[in-house]
């Protein structure tokens, strides 16, 4: 187990690659401090269910509600962390406005919307990762993972703020990744391309994506990102930091 006794936080861990990601560092040994927002009942129900596969594969688990574009939430959400396990060793920033976005020419995209996916995309990183950082500097060592996108690098038509979102993220990584080095914290993007999740189906057809331009000729799933996760999480990436690491099949190379 690469993760024995370490303590994880996932955030957006409810469902989708979150709950994949959760379930992947707790079978590596991980506590993990699965985090959602509870803005519909189907969010709490989500959210116990992610705790509760951990559970009854034998894994440590426990679910916390929170907004992680709020500084009082996101401090609640690392004290929870450790009054629970006792210690923050690994942070996964999975939680996006993603889900639901309708695809429109920039010059149309609501103030208001771009507020939100900029709040909960980047400034919910920051503030995560502020969160936790007294803790993991205090322990010397951490590992925080960032959830990037494929679009960073070839942009994406009628997601002007999405993909500005993802670009503000790999800033911010890159950034933090000078700041953190010297308390031995690393920071690294997984950079995902199109993935078979529910959010991605309220998007798009999946049956109609077309895998041509897709080295491996499909389709990315959940699981095809957890062992990138689990790998920046582990200490057999102790001398990486402000990197982006593509998931997409070979789309896109950099």
């Amino acid at each position: 187990m690469r993760l024995k006794d370490k303590v994880a936080i996932v955030t957006g861990g409810a469902r989708g690659l979150g709950r994949a990601f959760s379930l992947a560092l707790a079978r590596e040994g991980a506590k993990v401090l699965v985090m959602n927002i509870g803005l519909a009942e189907r969010d709490r129900h989500d959210l116990r269910e992610t705790v509760d596969q951990i559970r009854a594969s034998g894994g440590l688990a426990h679910s916390f509600e929170a907004d992680v574009s709020s500084e009082q939430e996101t401090r609640a959400m690392a004290e929870e962390t450790i009054r629970v396990f006792g210690s923050v060793d690994i942070l996964i920033n999975n939680a996006a406005v993603y889900e639901g976005i309708k695809r429109k020419p920039f010059h149309e995209v609501d103030p208001d919307e771009w507020d939100l996916v900029m709040n909960v995309n980047v400034k919910g990183a920051f503030l995560t990762t502020r969160a936790v950082f007294p803790h993991m500097k205090e322990h010397g060592h951490g590992k925080i993972v960032n959830l990037a996108s494929e679009v960073f690098f070839t942009g994406s038509h009628g997601f002007a703020h999405y993909v500005a979102s993802k670009g503000g993220l790999v800033g911010l990584t890159r950034a933090l990744a000078v700041e953190l080095g010297p308390y031995n914290i690393c920071i690294n993007c997984i950079a995902p391309g199109f993935t078979d999740t529910g959010a991605s189906r309220s998007l798009a057809d999946i049956g109609k994506y077309d895998t041509t331009r897709t080295a491996l000729k499909r389709l990315g799933h959940p699981g095809d990102l957890t062992g990138a996760a689990v790998f920046l999480a582990s200490s057999e990436s102790d001398f990486i930091t402000g990197q982006i690491l593509l998931v997409n099949g070979g789309r896109a190379m950099h």
